[in-house]
């Protein structure tokens, strides 16, 4: 028996990197999951591998999708009771040469779909049950300080904490919680483009260019996907009812 048994989790951007880690997680613990992104292959790998999971193509950034999304998962599993806001995309540029199409697609993915995804799935996770209900947006320690040459990214990312925040009062007497958890520099899929971009443009070599990124992490290193993901299913097990409107920030203890 598991501490999710019974219990039915969405995860958005949950084919590959921090989502197909939190999706491994719950369902080790006895969750149902829909995972959803808009890549179909990534997603049919993940759900091959778990015991109780459906795949779902949509575009988190049209709440129509949304509407379709939710519908089909609780089609496939039943009310959702755990949602996992974590797709997500990062673009840089110059402050000075950051374009209306790049701002909106930033704000749109990270921010927009965040909470398009929460929106959608509102009437589930409030619903009264004895299973966990919760939220948990995936932000970054970009949603906590500056980075140059991200400044739309920043910008969501800051947003998404403050969304997170806002919904722990609001859903508060319903008994769902809502938190943010803001990885560090992590070694996804996501950073390893980041990493041959940072390459391409300096001439360094792409381990140079991990190793430089990793530098802003306490501990020196790039978080592992299970990190993140050890932590959001702490928020997710029953013992985790008490936390609340937290940025929770993974970045390793200092050395």
């Amino acid at each position: 028996m598991g501490a999710l048994d019974g219990a039915h989790a969405l995860i958005t951007g949950g084919g590959t990197g921090i989502g197909a880690a939190i999706a491994r997680a719950l369902a080790g613990e006895g969750a149902a999951i829909s995972i959803a992104g808009r890549r179909k292959a990534p997603l049919n790998d993940m759900v091959a591998r778990l015991p109780k999971a459906t795949a779902i193509v949509a575009d988190i950034t049209k709440p129509e999708d949304c509407a379709t999304m939710v519908a089909a998962a609780r089609a496939a599993h039943g009310p959702i009771d755990i949602v996992i806001a974590n797709a997500g995309a990062a673009s840089s540029a110059p402050a000075a040469k950051i374009t209306p199409a790049l701002w909106q697609d930033a704000i749109g993915v990270n921010l927009t779909g965040a909470f398009f995804t929460a929106q959608a799935a509102l009437a589930d996770v409030t619903r009264k049950s004895d299973t966990p209900r919760r939220i948990v947006f995936i932000a970054s320690t970009a949603g906590l300080k500056g980075y140059p040459y991200v400044a739309a990214y920043v910008a969501a990312k800051h947003g998404v904490v403050g969304l997170a925040r806002a919904l722990s009062i609001e859903l508060a007497s319903t008994g769902v919680t809502v938190n943010a958890v803001c990885p560090g520099f992590t070694d996804t899929p996501l950073l390893a483009a980041a990493a041959e971009k940072i390459s391409a443009k300096t001439g360094r070599s792409i381990e140079d260019a991990r190793r430089e990124l990793a530098k802003d992490n306490d501990n020196g290193r790039l978080i592992t996907p299970e990190e993140v993901a050890l932590a959001v299913l702490r928020l997710c097990l029953p013992q985790g009812a008490s936390i609340n409107g937290q940025a929770i920030e993974i970045t390793g203890e200092a050395a």
